[in-house]
């Protein structure tokens, strides 16, 4: 009997032992759970595939690493990809809402306008949109006034029809070729011609209502024209190879609005980093996760130059000279 008592306080000191160390162990992972900062999400929604915008969306991420934010560490990055249907947008806007985004990113003006108009409430990051306020994401530039704010890539339209004409002296009429469903593109034409105009060419205008378009249009404008004049348009871009295999076969200069365009074939630009712009779209996004902004009163960052980039081989390809002036200036690529 007595061996069974102590047996029986050997048992019972056992499990008040055991008790005592399941709620410490306990204790330690609920501080430590409450310690650990929770992990935040940020939806990116992308209108489709081409250079510029991948470079932009890599750019993203690379602006939140810098401040702070890194995928799969302390937030979660969830892409999705519209591939330019528009359908897909608006349903790619609700996934990301229900997959409880912190902070949501529109990469190109539909992939923007698509968020903007899924919700009201969760603030948004144009990812470099051409014409923020004609497409209706926001009121003013200084003082957006919603949920919506982000980087505005104003494309130097003077700076690039001024170098043509450097390239250019001799032509006298330029193509301009576009898509008619992108409100960025319309935008940067309309400058563009009235410039053009200022500086003595005269301008025939090409709108494309699909990339099945492009090379019909390619072939006509090269007839019509002395060279072309390509804007930020996400259709074109999609299908640029196709736009420059017409172009070649006609011995016609393409003058570009895109670095990365230029080394696809284009002739020259003065042209924006698309993954700087990225740099500075995440960084936007990265101070909204943090609480230092908030999109209704944080100013649209306009950013409005470029560099000079020329495509040495493309010149000589077509038997033009670039003045010594621009070769000292600008960064000289080779194509792709």
């Amino acid at each position: 009997m007595k061996n069974k008592g102590i047996i029986g306080s050997i048992i019972a000191l056992a499990v008040v032992l055991i008790g005592v160390f399941a709620y410490q162990m306990g204790s330690r992972q609920t501080d430590a759970a409450a310690d650990k900062p929770a992990v935040k999400t940020v939806g990116i929604l992308q209108f489709i595939s081409h250079p510029s915008l991948d470079q932009i969306k890599d750019g993203v991420i690379a602006g939140l690493k810098k401040e702070g934010y890194v995928d799969g560490k302390n937030i979660k990055v969830e892409f999705l990809n519209g591939q330019g249907d528009q359908s897909k947008l608006n349903s790619m806007s609700q996934q990301l809402l229900e997959k409880k985004s912190d902070v949501l990113v529109g990469i190109a003006t539909p992939a923007a306008k698509a968020l903007a108009n899924a919700t009201s409430d969760k603030p948004i990051i144009m990812g470099a949109i051409s014409d923020p306020v004609s497409a209706g994401l926001v009121k003013n530039l200084k003082k957006p006034g919603g949920n919506v704010t982000g980087v505005n890539n104003l494309t130097p339209v003077d700076q690039q029809i001024d170098m043509a004409k450097e390239l250019f002296p001799n032509a006298k009429t330029v193509g301009m070729i576009y898509s008619s469903s992108e409100e960025n593109s319309k935008s940067q034409i309309e400058r563009a011609e009235k410039k053009a105009a200022e500086v003595g060419y005269t301008v025939k205008k090409y709108a494309i209502s699909s990339s099945n378009d492009i090379a019909t249009i390619t072939q006509q404008a090269c007839k019509e024209t002395d060279f072309l004049y390509i804007p930020q348009d996400n259709t074109i871009a999609s299908a640029f190879q196709t736009l420059i295999n017409e172009s070649d076969k006609a011995k016609k200069p393409v003058f570009v609005s895109v670095d990365n365009m230029v080394k696809e074939g284009g002739i020259a630009t003065v042209g924006q980093n698309q993954f700087e712009l990225g740099v500075e779209t995440g960084k936007m996004a990265a101070a909204v996760l943090s609480g230092k902004s908030d999109p209704a009163d944080t100013p649209v960052n306009v950013i409005d130059y470029g560099d000079m980039i020329i495509n040495e081989e493309k010149a000589e390809e077509l038997n033009i000279t670039i003045p010594a002036k621009i070769k000292e200036e600008a960064e000289v690529v080779k194509g792709e």
